[in-house]
Formats: structure tokens, sequence, C-alpha cells
């Protein structure tokens, strides 16, 4: 088999098959093919995109690419969440214990943020001590004792993944939805949950900008979880401002535990309660969405899904001390607050530039080679459709100098828009596709 063909055959419209697709996954993964053919082939599919069958096919390579859990040992039917990232987007954190703390296994592999699209692992690793890096084995073992467990991505999972997603970000390849769905599904279906419930974000803050495009990229990744096998719900909601109002690592592990306590109310927990009853009735937890939210809702305040949340950081060796006392956690040097220059409604908030504003206090990564500042970040003081008045408090920045927080200062001050006319209230939950 000759990978040019295979290039030639995806350029003028052709279906793959299953022995091409598996020739180009092994090729590229074995280092038999350049990387030149690879960013061709990609192209060929971004150009020429790709079926049902083809993206299914080019899935279940990337997925068998590398090594693959088997978690059948583990009793019950075995949950895991993704969401395609955003601002403020501390979901895991409230609904993997919550939902953990019902009886249903949550096994969750996560991985670190790049840009404002802040990642689980990095909010956890926050907390000192905490293990994010653990061996298949040991993951299983935890998940068979107490339920749960949040781990780093394994790096022999999905190699394929990895070579195409590194081209793909330099080839001008990154918005195919089959490439996308592929890239997701593969990491989610290498990893062994039963059920994946999917969080698709779209909005100012997403890389989705719109609903048609969400929508598009949350039915692709169900059709591939039903050809595979697996219980798939994909929820599409709101990023047209943070879903929270803490961003940054050890302010997103505190507004969980704020969340999980019964003192924050609002978008964080109506999505993570959303999020966590589809998880619920994957599971055969609960016969509706409705009375899995309830559920939930009632281990926030019994405190069942706090005492998850702590058993789950003792067991992955992090402080549990830091649930009781925030100055556990890592804190900024500096602060400083950020006041409206406008009078008016909040009728747009730019939240690819509030995200923008947390990276350069620290808390979020340019490069793959930057070091976090776990203590910067932000905290909103204000959401849309709220009518503020000049000189009101809009966020406060934290960072390790005064030079930081004046440049995500700048920066916050442009994301947001003020009008005299009061908007409509945004719909949270756009849709749910199961």
């Amino acid at each position: 088999m000759n990978i040019i063909d295979i290039i030639i055959k995806k350029r003028d419209g052709g279906i793959l098959n299953k022995e091409e697709t598996d020739f180009f996954v092994s090729s590229a993964v074995k280092g038999k093919i350049a990387d030149y053919q690879i960013s061709a082939m990609l192209m060929a599919i971004f150009l020429k995109g790709l079926n049902h069958t083809e993206t299914a096919l080019l899935t279940d390579a990337m997925a068998h690419s590398g090594e693959t859990y088997d978690l059948s040992k583990i009793k019950g039917i075995k949950v895991d969440k993704h969401s395609t990232g955003g601002v403020g987007d501390t979901t895991t954190l409230i609904l993997a214990p919550l939902v953990a703390s019902l009886g249903v296994p949550v096994f969750k592999m996560s991985g670190k943020g790049l840009g404002f699209s802040g990642g689980t692992i990095d909010k956890l690793e926050s907390i000192d001590g905490f293990n994010t890096t653990l061996s298949k084995e040991e993951a299983i073992r935890l998940v068979s004792k107490n339920g749960i467990v949040i781990m780093g991505q394994n790096q022999n999972l999905t190699p394929a993944d990895k070579i195409f997603y590194s081209l793909r970000d330099v080839t001008g390849t990154v918005e195919s939805i089959p490439l996308i769905v592929s890239s997701i599904m593969s990491k989610k279906l290498a990893a062994g949950a039963d059920s994946i419930v999917l969080d698709v974000k779209c909005g100012s803050g997403a890389f989705m900008k719109d609903y048609a495009s969400a929508k598009e990229l949350a039915m692709g990744m169900v059709e591939i979880g039903r050809k595979m096998n697996r219980k798939i719900t994909a929820v599409i909601s709101s990023m047209a401002q943070p879903l929270g109002n803490y961003i940054g690592n050890s302010l997103e592990v505190i507004e969980a535990i704020e969340v999980l306590k019964g003192n924050a109310k609002g978008d964080l927990l109506d999505v993570s309660l959303t999020l966590g009853a589809c998880m619920l009735k994957n599971a055969e937890k609960c016969n509706s969405i409705e009375e899995g939210r309830k559920m939930l809702a009632e281990n926030i305040k019994n405190g069942k899904g706090l005492e998850k949340l702590r058993e789950l950081i003792i067991q992955q060796n992090g402080n549990p001390n830091i649930i009781d006392d925030y100055s556990l956690l890592p804190h900024a040097k500096h602060s400083f607050k950020v006041l409206s220059t406008s009078e008016g409604y909040i009728t747009e908030m730019d939240t690819s530039k509030i995200g923008r504003a947390s990276v350069e206090t620290g808390a979020g990564r340019k490069t793959k080679a930057d070091i976090l500042d776990y203590g910067a970040g932000l905290i909103m003081k204000v959401r849309l459709g709220e009518y503020i008045k000049e000189g009101k408090e809009i966020a406060e920045i934290f960072a390790s100098s005064e030079e930081k927080c004046i440049a995500a200062q700048n920066i916050m001050l442009s994301a947001i828009k003020t009008s005299s006319e009061k908007p409509s209230k945004e719909k949270l939950i756009l849709d749910i596709i199961e």
C-alpha cells in the first residue's frame, strides 16, 4: 500500500476504507511517512471531508494507535466527561465528586490547559501534593475502591492524535469537524469508559463560535460514540460569558469547593448539574435529567459531594485541609481592581479576551513550555445583563507583579460593552443531544 495513492484518493473525493485508514495512522505513528505527507493527508481531509463511516474508522485507528484502558474489572457503568474548553469552566471539579457520591464510578482522564482554556490537571496541581500522574493499575484500583479518579493523560494514549494535532496547528487544518471529532473521541474511547458526556461550548469564549457549528461537532461525536457502542450524550452550552466567576487555577478550586458547600449558585452550578445528571442517566441511576439534577443537588445539601472531593484529594496525596482553609492554596502577591469606564447594561462580554486577560496574569500558558502561576487569575464581579455605573468594580485581578495586573486590566476593559438598552437573557443550555 502506498501513502501517495491514499492522499490522491482523498484529494479527489474518494471514500477511504479500513485498510487505507489503518495504514495511514500506523505509518504515521511508526515514522514510516514524512510530516509533509501526513500534512497533505490532513489537508485533503480538511478540503474533502470524511463521512460518518470514514470518521469512525479514523477514530478507531487513532484510539488503538497506542495503549488502551480496560475498565471491565470496575463494577458498574463507568462514566467520563469531556469539555471542548472555555473560560471559568470548573465543572469537572464539581460534577466528578458529585456523581461519584451517588455510586457511579467516574474515571476521568484530563489534560493541561493551553491559552485561556484552562486544564483540570493544572487546577488540581495547584493543591499541594496532589498527584495526577498515575499508572493504569493504580487508577483502576482507586476507582474500584473509592469510585473516582482524576488523572493526567497517559503519554502512551493515542500517539497518532499527538502527531496529527501538532501538524494541524501549523497547517491550517484545525477547524476540520471530522479531525476534531476523531481527536476528542479517540482519547475518550481509548480511556475505556462505558459512557461519555460531552460538554460542547458555543460562543465568544469557545472554539465553536456559533450554534450551528457547535451542533455539527456535537452530533458528529455522538454518532461516533454510538458506532463504538458507547452511551453518549452531548450538551451544548453557552460560553457567551465566563461560566464561573473565578478564573485561574487555585481560584477555580476555591469556587468549586464553594459550589459543593452550597454557597455558590449561578451558571457554573447549573451546567454542572445538567452534565452530572446526564452522567447519572447514562449510568442508569435516574430516569430523567430533572431527576438526576435533584439527586445531585441533594448531595450538595447533605455534604456528600464535598466529602467525595475530600476523598479524592486524600487518595491522590493532596492536602485535604485546603477545603476548610483556602490560605493553604497558592495566592498571588498583587491584586488590582478593574473599574468600569462606562455606564449601562452589560450587553456583551468578549469571553476570549477575558481568557486572554487571565493568561496575562500568569494563570494560563502562551506556549506548552510556560510555567504557570497557580495563584494568578481574576474574579469577575459582573454578569451579562447587569446594570453598572461608571467606576463600578467589574473584576479583581491577581498576579505576581503590578505590570501583569495592568496588562490584564487593559484587556478586560476592552472585553465588556454596555448599552442603555437592556439585553434579553442569554440561554445557558442550548441543546441536549442523546
